[in-house]
């Protein structure tokens, strides 16, 4: 496995993959890998002769400086684990390297960016379409690699990926959780003993709300998932959103033929959490 930090050297020993006939896998990360980011990686050696996985924690998708400065760094770990399940190039840059100066693009990402996350976190979509594009004009990827539980992000750099067309196939691959259910996520390390002892009721109380649908209105399934979550000590509920699958808007009422997902951050603490779940109301 090589470790690169230059996008010039990442360019010139990828042509070497691709001048040979391999096809190019890339799994975007910031790092503090997780079994979630593995199951991404594997998908990726399944389906591509060369993995690509990209550790950078992007300062442009930040809204919270704080956060920024608490997310966890663990590059030794990464590289270790990276590793051993086969990685063939982990591509590590410096802030300086991304960013040798400001990037002033703002993509056009439609209705799909302006709800739940991007009505809470304003910037953080533009800041992802910038460094998403960039890994894809240095890796040149077949297929890039993202995880659902970001589901909104998936629909925003496919957007994005309209935009700027560079021919990248958008693969997600569904949520990995803990033997609790907690999603996993970098972010589950910084909670204390007991936020981590109550952060499953998060998809506890999700998947209760698929039975609760089945004989309840959109708008009381969202008020019975934000009560429980919120009756929760060290819990706040900053959003729940039931939304149609494909435009991310939100619907009033079910129909079976459209996709709905319900999409949740909640504060643990200072800790912020998402998740989703997909239902089925007939």
């Amino acid at each position: 496995m090589r470790v690169i930090t230059k996008i010039d050297e990442l360019k010139k020993v990828i042509s070497e993959y691709r001048n040979n006939g391999k096809s190019i896998g890339l799994v975007p990360t910031m790092g503090a890998l997780h079994n979630g980011h593995i199951s991404l990686v594997k998908r990726c050696l399944q389906e591509n002769e060369c993995c690509v996985v990209s550790i950078f924690v992007n300062p442009t998708q930040f809204n919270d400086k704080n956060d920024l400065k608490h997310y966890p760094r663990t590059p030794k770990e990464d590289c270790e684990l990276l590793e051993s399940v086969g990685c063939n190039i982990v591509f590590a840059p410096e802030v300086e390297e991304m960013y040798p100066e400001e990037d002033t693009r703002v993509f056009n990402l439609g209705s799909v960016a302006n709800v739940m996350e991007g009505k809470f976190r304003p910037g953080h979509f533009n800041g992802v379409a910038q460094i998403v594009s960039k890994l894809f004009y240095a890796v040149e990827p077949d297929k890039a690699y993202f995880g659902e539980k970001d589901f909104q992000q998936i629909a925003v750099i496919r957007a994005m990926e309209r935009q700027i067309n560079t021919g990248v196939e958008i693969i997600d691959v569904p949520i990995v959780r803990e033997n609790d259910g907690l999603a996993m996520s970098s972010r589950n390390r910084r909670l204390t003993e007991t936020q981590r002892k109550n952060a499953p009721k998060i998809w506890e109380t999700l998947s209760k709300s698929y039975t609760f649908a089945q004989s309840h209105s959109v708008e009381e399934t969202i008020n019975f998932v934000v009560d429980s979550l919120n009756s929760i000590p060290e819990f706040k509920v900053e959003y729940y959103e039931i939304v149609n699958a494909e435009s991310l808007q939100p619907i009033t009422n079910w129909d079976s033929n459209v996709r709905a997902v319900g999409c949740i951050a909640v504060f643990c603490g200072e800790i912020r959490l998402i998740d989703n779940i997909s239902y089925c109301v007939k």
